[in-house]
Order: C-alpha cells, then sequence, then structure tokens
C-alpha cells in the first residue's frame, strides 16, 4: 500500500515512521520547515504560504489562493489521495497557536477513512486515527499506556473495549459527554469495535525528545 507523508505547520514533535523510497512526501506551506529539520525533501510543496515566505531554492511548488475551502493539510490529503496512497501519516498537524486547525486535522482522519484510506495524526506523544464500523487493534507500547476513544458524530453504538482498564461491551458514546477519555491499555494488545458509527482513537507513545514549533 503506498504511503503518504504529510508535514503540516503545527508543532513538530518528531518522526515516528520516516518515509521510505517510493513514498510520497508533501510540505503544507511551513511544514517544509518540518521537513528540512527532520531531513526529509518533500517530493511537492503546497499551499497559499500565509505562514511563510515561498522558499527560493525549492521549485516543486503548487500556490494556491488564500481563499479556498481547504486548509493546506487537507489540499495535501487531497493530493495524497489523487495519487493511490492508502496509508497517511500526518505531522506538525496539532499544537501551534490554532486549536481550529488541529480540530480540522482530526476530522480529517474521518474524511481519509471514508474514502478507504487511514490516517495517522500525531501529537506529542499520541497518534490519533478514525474508524468507522470496524474493528482497530492497538498494540501497548507504552506500561499502563493512555488509549481515549471519542465519537466523532452524534452517537456511536456496539462499541467493545477489551484489554484496557475499563472495558466496554455494546457500549454507546455520544459527541455531548467524553466518557471515552484516559482509559489505559493493560495487555499486550488493545481491541476497539464500533458496529455503527464512527469514532477518533488515540494512544500513548513513547516520547520522542523533539518539540518544535514552527516560525
Amino acid at each position: 500500500m503506498k504511503r503518504c507523508f504529510i508535514f503540516s505547520a503545527g508543532t513538530f514533535y518528531g518522526l515516528r515512521e520516516r518515509p521510505r523510497t517510493g513514498d510520497l512526501v508533501l510540505a503544507a506551506d511551513a511544514g517544509y520547515l518540518a521537513c528540512r529539520q527532520a531531513g526529509v525533501v518533500p517530493d511537492l510543496l503546497l499551499g497559499d504560504f500565509d505562514s511563510m515566505d515561498q522558499p527560493e531554492d525549492f521549485d516543486r511548488v503548487r500556490r494556491m489562493p488564500v481563499e479556498k475551502d481547504d486548509t493546506d493539510t487537507m489540499l495535501a490529503v487531497k493530493t495524497g489521495l489523487e495519487q493511490g496512497c492508502g496509508e497517511f501519516y500526518l505531522y506538525g498537524g496539532t499544537g501551534g497557536k490554532r486549536l481550529d486547525h488541529t480540530l480540522a486535522n482530526l476530522q480529517t482522519l474521518l474524511y481519509l477513512r471514508r474514502r478507504g484510506a487511514r490516517g495517522y495524526l500525531y501529537d506529542n506523544d499520541f497518534v490519533w486515527t478514525a474508524i468507522e464500523n470496524e474493528t482497530l487493534t492497538v498494540e501497548q507500547t507504552v506500561e499502563w499506556g493512555l488509549l481515549s476513544v471519542f465519537s466523532l458524530e452524534g452517537r456511536a453504538a456496539g462499541i467493545d473495549e477489551a484489554g484496557v482498564q475499563y472495558p466496554l461491551s455494546r457500549a454507546s458514546l455520544t459527541a455531548e459527554f467524553p466518557l471515552g477519555v484516559s482509559n489505559h491499555i493493560i495487555a499486550p494488545k488493545a481491541r476497539i469495535t464500533v458496529r455503527q458509527g464512527a469514532l477518533l482513537v488515540g494512544w500513548e507513545l513513547p516520547p520522542t525528545g523533539v518539540v518544535s514549533e514552527i516560525k
């Protein structure tokens, strides 16, 4: 499955997965600076350049108007889908000074899932993905590692959580009450199932020790 790496202009916490030959690497606006910090050369730099000036020493650029419906990250996601990518690794999509962009990028995970792809959004020591009418298996990477699950729509039903401190069986979660926050993975693998609806799932990773604000 072809992979796509997207670097955005939020906070860069370090690489969890490094691009390999054949992967598509996209920089969204000032995410180009995170690419440079990580020692990664993007295949394409795209965006409206409202968070940095267009670099003069890089010519693979797709400049977009400021007034548009898509965020720069969403433009990168759509580009990756057009190129046939099925797995997306999003860096710099959280933190920074824009909570609204963090929320937009969390929603983008569901956009990807509904188009047959899987997205992983990396925060500081956490990774997020979206699931819908399916089961997700999560490996325990930190002892007593945190696991949080939220409904992405009004109500999600038929939810099981196994291998965790607070298991669920055929439960429901709603968007109005955060019942699924701050669980703990207590087995080598946790399993999250939702039979009807969409969930946002996040779990704890070992720290990288790298934090960088894009400026």
